[in-house]
């Protein structure tokens, strides 16, 4: 039941991965869509969902390493996976505010 849960999640961001490294679905980014017009205008929404298409698939592998838990019934694999979302979700925002990376 988890193998199947984990594959759709896999799948899922590997979606939204694809839709977002097209420069589209920027409506689904939370904190985009809910900003101001002054604010909207300060960012590069072409970069910003690039970024996010690139740490959507960076997810999607981790959760397919969660997936090999399943298949291995190892659970040590569970736990690398589970560290490596929080490594790279934290990650991930740390390094988008930093840095003026999204600006225009």
């Amino acid at each position: 039941m988890l193998l199947v849960i984990h594959g759709a999640v896999t799948g899922s961001l590997v979606i939204l991965g694809i839709i977002f490294l097209k420069g589209k679905g920027s409506s689904l980014i939370a904190g985009y869509n809910t900003a101001s017009r002054a604010e909207k205008e300060k960012i590069d929404e072409k970069k910003l969902c690039r970024y996010v298409g690139k740490l959507m698939f960076a997810l999607a592998g981790c959760f397919f390493i969660m997936m090999l838990s399943d298949i291995f019934h190892k659970m040590w694999i569970l736990w690398l996976g589970l560290g490596l979302v929080f490594m790279v979700s934290i990650g991930g925002i740390i390094y988008i505010n930093t840095g003026d990376r999204i600006k225009k």
